[in-house]
């Protein structure tokens, strides 16, 4: 990976995952399957009107929505060239951009539909252990923005690497691998292998919260 932004690394794969297994397989994200995934990274980078509808609400949100449902209608051979090929000049060419929101966005979308096709966790190598806990340590807050009256704190396993991801208290622990404690962050609860500690009020809490975007 030595010269390669991660994110291209995350991009190649997601894309030779999408060529092997074809327009209708399931993601975690029910009832989107790869073709609705596809579609959804392609709007992401190329449609600037809809783009910002996908993370934000009401009409906004609704109209994005239409557009990527229109594209999810067009050839998949030809979404998955276009994401693979990557974004026109301009904002998702930026280098922070390219090691934090899309590595982030790849990552979880890679385990989105690997998981769902019962694939197992990745041992990632250490450049990308690294990368996704930056990328983590800059996005807990807003992940976890609906948790009311606890705190949230998260731990890289087998260092002593952690970060306060809410203020409050009782605190749950999250422990983890960076990929994993990124994938709970996302709301991928069921799926992510990490271990949640903590005062019983405040595991509970986490345990029942919507958690990510």
């Amino acid at each position: 990976m030595a010269g390669l932004f991660l994110d291209a690394v995350e991009r190649a794969q997601l894309a030779d995952l999408f060529d092997e297994l074809g327009p209708r397989a399931p993601t975690l994200l029910a009832p989107w399957t790869t073709r609705d995934l596809a579609a959804h990274l392609v709007l992401r980078e190329n449609d600037p009107l809809a783009g910002p509808g996908l993370v934000l609400p009401g009409r906004w949100s609704h109209f994005a929505e239409r557009r990527r449902a229109a594209l999810a209608a067009s050839d998949f051979t030809t979404l998955v060239a276009t994401f693979r090929s990557g974004p026109p000049p301009g904002f998702f060419r930026i280098g922070w951009v390219r090691r934090v929101p899309n590595l982030t966005e790849f990552f979880v979308h890679h385990e989105d539909v690997r998981r769902a096709n019962a694939r197992a966790p990745r041992t990632t190598q250490p450049a990308m252990d690294q990368a996704l806990w930056h990328s983590l340590t800059r996005v807990p807050w807003f992940l976890a923005r609906h948790l009311r009256g606890v705190g949230i704190e998260l731990r890289w396993a087998g260092t002593t690497h952690t970060v306060r991801a809410r203020r409050g208290h009782p605190t749950a622990r999250i422990t983890g691998p960076p990929g994993e404690l990124l994938l709970y962050l996302f709301g991928r609860k069921d799926t992510a292998h990490v271990q949640v500690s903590g005062p019983t009020a405040a595991v509970r809490a986490l345990q029942h919260a919507r958690l990510g975007m």
